[in-house]
């Protein structure tokens, strides 16, 4: 994402509201006429049932996140 300080407090508070934000990158600050704006990465984790609250980032996995099956996850994804 790229936008004020502001305007990025305001989408990842948003994006952690409906969605397990497994990471945040630090801020890169833009140059030129982009000056004043920030580029952030995100990790998104989205699901199709309420079932779990969202979380609050967290520091990143010192040693990598979790393995995905992707066989399974192949066989049980949906057309978008």
């Amino acid at each position: 994402m790229t936008g004020t300080p502001a305007e990025l407090d305001t989408a990842i508070a948003a994006l952690t509201a409906v969605a397990y934000v497994a990471q945040v990158s630090d801020r890169h600050p833009l140059t030129g006429t982009d000056a004043g704006r920030h580029r952030v990465f995100l990790r998104l984790a989205l699901t199709t049932t309420a079932d779990t609250p969202p979380r609050r980032p967290g520091p990143a996995p010192a040693q990598g996140g979790a393995l995905i099956d992707l066989d399974t996850a192949r066989a049980t994804r949906r057309p978008a």
